[in-house]
């Protein structure tokens, strides 16, 4: 029996038809010894998920073409297999966690039905059976409530609990190959250590060997046993793990290595003035129950938050996953139902209709966590963008492209690229939309959802060298919601901690992290 569970062998990839084939991948070779951990690493666009989805064949058919090369898989010719023979091989022998988990559930069917038809096609387990594994899944990767939360549909769980039901997914049918396309992505420092240990303690247990794809490199030292570092569709350097962090050969893996987040947050003037003020905030979401589904309990998601956040500042938000920092976000901007005070430049938010909100709305910006749930599929890259220019400006066509272009140049976006559509782009492109999508109406304020966590270090170090330069030129107002804390470090000047929708900590964010008083702030500082 080979010791390679996995063998890619001078493996290239093109889209498109065959008159205007672009090429992504060139020859790339990697083999997967039986239960090792190999990084694949690299920028976005690199070709890492391109590499990840042919081993099981879920390129696009008709617009992926396998140019040439081979895949084995314990022995089988996974290119050359029938349909048929791959439905066996997915999600039973090899299975794979995907990057973005709201595309990938589908959002008709509750988590528990999803997990139990997984077991059922593979494992062929009775509903009751399956369904009890799927609840003691649920509480491996970290699922609050497990019981309560089968019963949910994937809009009502937060983004890194959508992330953990995927990995729970992946994992049921202890499968001999798990392909991880950046799985802790939206996952909070906590969360990821304990997910991280839980991949490397089943691994142990099942022999189990794992395609880790990431940008984070703090994962890979952590996790991997090899690693491989893709540029352009190309393999540039491939090694053990100690070695190519110590002794990098390619000038493109010194680059990545060099790429974490530095630096400090862009100077402001302390006497400026408040631009939001929030007091006594609370998100409580009621449950109903009964025949006449009377109101019996409450979820509460933020209870009496309260901050100031002056003009030209940056207040970071930092908690685990469901801790209330993207509901906090949400009720600032109006967009859920929220009791207390909301003050924007002196003036009261809460009680305003639609039609008297619409002059904060420009002003008010939002990038959110997931950007292929939040761009339009069917609408151009140039659409996008625009289309807050469309509502909220008199600007010609020709003013709008101009706009358009600018703001793309601003986050490292072709122009050339703005009449194609957001399926086209890889996630960290997708990103970088949303970011230009806030950027062009100029605003004042900008709530950032998790912007950089689907973005590998190289690019996250240009979008936060933007964001700052941003910050620093027009006196923009951020409210920056991330679960690593490096990021929060160089960007932010006050830290807020949030645990179950209340505050945990908070203070000025160098001497938080420096000397943080609770434990749990304590606890997050030690694994960032």
């Amino acid at each position: 029996m080979s010791d390679n569970l996995l063998s890619i062998d001078s493996l290239s990839v093109g889209f498109g038809r065959t008159k205007d084939l672009e090429q992504v991948t060139f020859d790339v070779s990697l083999d997967i010894k039986r239960g090792e951990t190999l990084a694949l690493v690299g920028e976005s666009g690199s070709g890492k998920s391109v590499t990840a989805n042919a081993i099981l064949k879920l390129l696009p058919r008709g617009s992926a073409h396998y140019l040439n090369g081979h895949i084995q898989f314990d022995g089988i010719d996974m290119l050359a297999c029938t349909e048929r023979r791959l439905r066996g091989i997915r999600g039973a022998r090899i299975g794979m966690i995907f990057q973005e988990p709201m595309v990938s559930l589908n959002p008709l069917h509750k988590i528990g039905k999803q997990l139990v038809e997984i077991v059922g096609i593979h494992r062929g387990l009775r509903q009751r059976k399956a369904e009890a594994l799927a609840i003691e899944w649920l509480k491996k990767v970290g699922i609050r409530q497990p019981e309560a939360k089968i019963n949910a549909y994937p809009h009502e769980l937060s983004g890194g609990e959508r992330q953990r039901v995927m990995i729970a997914m992946a994992l049921i049918n202890e499968p001999e190959l798990l392909i991880a396309d950046e799985p802790t992505t939206a996952l909070d420092v906590s969360v990821q250590a304990q997910i991280l240990d839980l991949l490397k303690s089943l691994q142990k247990e099942l022999g189990m060997a794992m395609l880790f794809i990431t940008h984070d490199l703090s994962i890979v030292r952590r996790i991997a046993d090899r690693v491989a570092v893709m540029r352009n569709g190309e393999l540039v350097e491939v090694g053990e793990c100690r070695q190519v962090f110590t002794q990098p050969n390619h000038p493109y893996t010194k680059q990545l290595i060099d790429s974490d987040p530095k630096g400090l947050p862009v100077e402001v003037e302390p006497d400026s003035p408040p631009l939001l003020s929030v007091e006594q905030l609370r998100v409580w979401f009621p449950i109903t129950g009964g025949l006449f589904k009377r109101v019996v309990s409450h979820v509460k998601a933020v209870t009496d938050m309260g901050f100031e956040l002056k003009r030209g500042y940056s207040i970071g938000l930092v908690g685990e996953s469901g801790s209330g920092k993207s509901t906090t976000g949400m009720a600032i901007l109006r967009l859920v139902n929220s009791h207390g005070s909301i003050s924007y430049q002196g003036n009261e938010l809460q009680g305003l209709d639609r039609q008297a909100m619409l002059p904060y709305r420009n002003k008010m910006q939002v990038v959110f966590q997931d950007p292929f749930s939040a761009l339009n599929p069917r609408m151009s890259v140039a659409q996008v963008i625009g289309e807050g220019l469309q509502v909220h400006t008199q600007m010609s066509d020709k003013e709008v492209d101009a706009a358009i272009v600018k703001v793309m140049l601003e986050v490292d976006l072709d122009p050339e690229t703005r009449f194609r559509y957001p399926n086209e782009f890889s996630g960290g492109q997708r990103q970088r939309i949303a970011i230009a999508r806030a950027l062009v109406l100029k605003p004042e304020f900008i709530l950032l959802d998790e912007p950089t966590s689907s973005l590998d270090r190289t690019v996250q170090a240009q979008i936060l060298q933007l964001l700052k330069s941003l910050q620093a030129k027009y006196g923009l107002t951020y409210l920056f919601i991330s679960h690593d804390l490096n990021v929060v470090k160089s960007l932010c000047h006050y830290t807020i901690v949030m645990r179950n929708g209340e505050i945990v900590e908070q203070g000025e964010t160098q001497k938080l992290f420096s000397q943080p008083n609770q434990s749990y702030t304590q606890e997050l500082v030690a694994l960032s």
